[in-house]
């Protein structure tokens, strides 16, 4: 991941309603869920949630499908793994897995 992607990446969920339309299709799993489905399930308008899932598909967060009149919308979760990875790379001098283990100290809470 570079640090462009990355970037797009954070905008696209500093919106509040975009970060819960991804954590709900985190929820679904792999089947995901068609647009009206998401819609019912976080009250927002059909106009306002296509412009959201628009910005979420641009960022690569999710993926749409076809599904005759209806777009399935799935996460993308490789995208999220990859940028973990890409945020915990350099973690104690290229050791993250000693990051990991003291960060379960309550001193990081």
């Amino acid at each position: 991941m570079d640090k462009l992607l990355a970037t797009t990446v954070f905008e696209s969920l500093a919106s509040g309603v975009r970060l819960d339309i991804y954590r709900l299709l985190v929820k679904a799993g792999p089947q995901g869920l068609v647009a009206g489905e998401i819609g019912s399930a976080l009250a927002v308008p059909p106009t306002n949630l296509s412009f959201h899932l628009k910005a979420l598909a641009h960022a690569q967060l999710v993926s749409a499908v076809q599904e005759g009149r209806y777009q399935r919308y799935c996460a993308n979760l490789a995208l999220m793994q990859q940028l973990i990875v890409y945020l915990t790379a350099e973690c104690c001098a290229g050791h993250p897995e000693q990051c990991f283990e003291a960060c379960l100290e309550p001193l990081c809470a």
